[in-house]
């Protein structure tokens, strides 16, 4: 058990790191730059008169804000996400003992 948490942690780590040492793919400037930045410069790159066809209602005061919100979206989306794997496996367990009570 302990040399399965062992490589897990290993392999985590691992990828964790890897991205960080490699160089950045066909020569990007800002390889870790939001999906959102990427379409905006592809676009512009291929149509520059292209008009976007709404704006948003409130923007961000700076980047640091902008990646506090998607982390705590992320968070909330990953508790949400944990505590329905955890009611369900719970609900699970709870069927499966009356079940065996029931056998009984």
């Amino acid at each position: 058990m302990k040399r399965t948490n062992f490589m897990l942690l290993a392999i985590a780590l691992l990828l964790a790191i890897l991205p960080l040492l490699l160089p950045a793919p066909n020569g990007l400037k800002e390889p870790f730059a939001g999906a959102d930045d990427q379409g905006m410069n592809a676009v512009t790159t291929s149509n520059p008169d292209y008009q976007p066809w709404f704006n948003p209602l409130w923007e961000p005061p700076s980047g640091e804000v902008e990646g506090l919100l998607f982390a705590l979206q992320a968070a909330l989306g990953a508790g949400l996400l944990g505590y329905y794997l955890g009611l369900r496996r719970g609900q699970s367990q709870t069927r499966q003992q009356d079940r065996v009570d029931a056998g009984d």
